[in-house]
């Protein structure tokens, strides 16, 4: 099939790569120049393991090109993908300014029968009024359909997931619309659900709330381990061999961030209130994770002596995870912002952000130098494997808070250093 992805990001380009790797001609379509010529040269303007090596690939053998030319790239391709953004608007909906704009778009330059498939996370009733925006902006009527077909990637391992997806979810209306999707997605061997739009929007919003519930509950409930000297860290694996419950999402730290969990739970709990039946669980569920950094907080506060004026801390890691250059409501960044509040002295390091706007280094040795304490705020692995004797001898003070419980505690206390971690006693 010829497939059209809109917009360019790490799902779409990933969308697309994935659609060329199992025999689809593929075209990338961005408004943004300078992401279409670094595509097209075979460079990744983002980061995520191993999609450079299979943009390169794919752009060598011209099964996937990319433009800025929408009208040509809207006649030629038969399915076309939605992947452009959805940010949180106003009173917490999703901003669908980028959807709608591309839904005119297609409608304007539409030549014959297309399948329009929203991969954008997008509240519930969004197919209907993709289909109106075409149909208000069509010269003349032509037969289309709109899909609903959610993604499911996690940011830094993006191509695993979509190679091997748990399952995929299409929203269709019409046979004809089913019919091709089901020969789109042939070659996967996992569950097809077939369901109509409104439920195919309302699986994503829920999949990625309920897994936010589970982050906040395991964080609430390491502040009642801390409290009564509990390794939060055993009662993840003792509930999460439970295969009702599992091990994923069960890591206390410093809460989530991103670009989904933030956003999506904020859009459901919105649709939730305009339908007069409000998810107070998921209300919580934020309350909860707004909290975690101030409990963080209080916790560096009480070991500094109270008073961080003048102190010197050394932040390692800005992504909001490992594995992805993402910053988007990143609890690193929330923390930083509340210790310069404080008046203290701010270094940070991260193996792949750069260009923050903060004290920024470009080694870890140079991060830590006359530091009062460091935080761990992401889990790179770069940072469990540093040479923390060597790395103390740099330090003013040996404090290690870390947000992430990802270090061993009692090899760190054995080189000398007080640490604290998240209820990891």
């Amino acid at each position: 099939m010829k497939i059209l992805i809109v917009g360019t990001g790490y799902v779409g380009t990933t969308t697309g790569l994935i659609f060329c790797k199992i025999g689809h001609q593929v075209t990338g379509l961005d408004l943004d120049e300078r992401k279409i010529n670094a595509l097209q040269a075979g460079k990744l303007y983002f980061y995520e393991p191993g999609l450079e090596d299979l943009l390169t690939k794919h752009v060598s053998a011209q099964n996937i090109r990319f433009t800025t030319d929408t009208e040509k790239a809207v006649k030629e391709n038969d399915v076309i993908f939605i992947c452009v953004g959805t940010p949180l608007g106003p009173q917490g909906k999703a901003d669908l300014t980028f959807v709608k704009n591309v839904a005119g778009t297609i409608g304007r330059y539409m030549n014959h029968y297309k399948v329009i498939v929203t991969k954008s996370t997008v509240p519930v009733g969004t197919a209907e009024k993709v289909t109106n925006w075409i149909k208000e902006n069509q010269p003349s009527p032509i037969p289309f359909d709109v899909v609903s077909n959610p993604e499911f990637l996690r940011e830094g391992s993006a191509l695993y997931d979509a190679l091997n997806p748990d399952r995929i979810v299409i929203g269709a209306s019409s046979d004809r619309a089913r019919a091709v999707m089901r020969e789109l997605y042939k070659d996967f061997q996992c569950p097809i659900i077939e369901t109509n739009p409104q439920a195919s929007e309302m699986i994503k919003y829920a999949a990625n709330s309920f897994l936010a519930m589970k982050i906040s509950f395991i964080n609430e409930l390491a502040r009642v381990c801390d409290a009564l000297g509990i390794n939060v860290n055993d009662i993840s694996t003792g509930i999460g061999l439970d295969h009702r419950i599992g091990p994923h999402f069960l890591r206390a730290g410093m809460g989530f961030g991103g670009s989904c969990f933030p956003k999506d739970v904020n859009a459901l709990i919105q649709t939730s209130k305009e339908t007069g039946r409000p998810l107070s669980i998921l209300e919580k569920v934020v309350q909860v994770n707004d909290e975690q950094q101030l409990y963080f907080m209080k916790k560096i506060r009480q070991v500094l002596g109270g008073n961080l004026e003048n102190k010197t801390i050394a932040v390692l890691g800005l992504a909001f995870k490992a594995n992805t250059d993402d910053t988007r409501e990143s609890p690193s960044l929330i923390l930083i912002e509340k210790l310069r509040g404080e008046q203290a002295a701010v270094q940070v390091h991260d193996p792949v952000v750069k260009s923050v706007g903060f004290m920024q280094f470009s080694t870890v040795e140079e991060t830590v130098k006359g530091a009062d304490a460091v935080i761990l705020c992401t889990d790179w692995d770069d940072y469990k494997t540093l040479d923390w004797a060597a790395l103390k001898q740099l330090m003013k003070q040996p404090i290690i808070f870390d947000g992430r419980n990802m270090l061993n505690k009692t090899k760190i206390e054995e080189l000398g250093f007080r640490y604290l971690g998240v209820a990891n006693h």
